[in-house]
């Protein structure tokens, strides 16, 4: 291309006149003092003219004339569009780096509480009806046949368990599937109910009830041992405080007479020969106790 460009083409007329725009809108103070000025056109080509020349463009009469003209007439300049839905949504994309950061930390929180509430509230509860059945099935496995006290009380819970899901009480549901749960680990426990005989321990107490001061009642301290010889944890009710808490020993309430024929037999020699207590065998609930008892415990001293 010659150091000198000739515009001929019309799109290139077109795109001249649109830099003459663009050259009277930058040199502001030549359209102050010229446009404004209500001076001859043909002046300001001109002075148009010498601005090109200096570039090393030659600029036809007619791209002076339709560029002249196009600013007079306001045209090639950006006018905004009218405010729409589809104006507001296309400003809401450009500006999406300052707001997106924003919306995206929004939705992942909402995102993490809603996973939190799936799996602590309702995946838990979605598993209820299969558990329910699972854990009364081992009850009806592991209960002997003449355990009619531990079948008749988890067909109760069953039931029950049962009527609170229907009702949609989720909360006694589960409840009761643990109360169910709980049965099911003593009838599955193995121990024996050993006297406890150690150094420095005691082996009975006794107490005067508040109902009735002028009474003792007795016990005798036991604990659970399993097969290995290793204690066994055994959830027993106070008759005192009403709770029941996990112990591997606690005291067993007695009569007066079974109560000194222990303390005969540890004062004989300091060691208690007929320590066996009770033993608790699979599939039932409580041990057969091998000693007169009413059943009715402590779990401290």
């Amino acid at each position: 291309m010659s150091e000198q460009q000739t515009v001929s083409e019309p799109l290139d007329e077109v795109m001249l006149a649109m830099d003459v725009v663009d050259t009277l809108r930058y040199r502001s103070r030549l359209i102050e003092r010229e446009l404004n000025a209500d001076v001859r056109d043909e002046e300001l080509k001109q002075r148009l003219r010498k601005i090109y020349k200096a570039q090393g463009i030659e600029v036809s009469d007619e791209a002076l004339d339709e560029g002249v003209k196009a600013l007079r007439d306001d045209r090639f300049s950006y006018q905004p569009p009218t405010k729409s839905f589809q104006t507001k949504l296309a400003t809401l994309y450009v500006n999406r780096h300052r707001w997106g950061k924003a919306v995206l930390g929004a939705l992942t929180v909402v995102g993490v509480i809603l996973a939190c509430y799936y799996y602590l509230v309702v995946a838990p509860g979605m598993g209820l009806p299969t558990k329910l059945d699972s854990v009364y099935k081992d009850i009806k496995q592991s209960a002997k046949v003449d355990e009619k006290e531990g079948r008749r009380k988890a067909e109760e819970l069953y039931q029950s368990a049962k009527t609170a899901l229907e009702a949609g009480d989720k909360q006694r549901a589960e409840q009761l599937v643990e109360s169910m749960d709980v049965m099911n680990s003593r009838l599955q426990s193995i121990y024996t109910l050993q006297i406890v005989n150690k150094p420095g321990e005691k082996t009975g107490v006794w107490r005067v009830p508040d109902a009735n001061t002028s009474a003792l009642n007795y016990y005798i301290l036991v604990e659970a041992i399993g097969p290995d010889g290793s204690p066994v944890p055994v959830a027993v009710q106070s008759e005192e405080t009403g709770r029941t808490e996990t112990v591997t020993t606690w005291g067993v309430r007695v009569d007066k007479e079974v109560f000194d024929y222990v303390a005969r037999d540890k004062l004989d020699d300091g060691i208690i020969q007929d320590n066996v207590f009770g033993v608790k065998r699979r599939g039932y609930l409580e041990p057969e106790y091998r000693m007169k008892t009413t059943g009715a415990a402590i779990t401290s001293w």
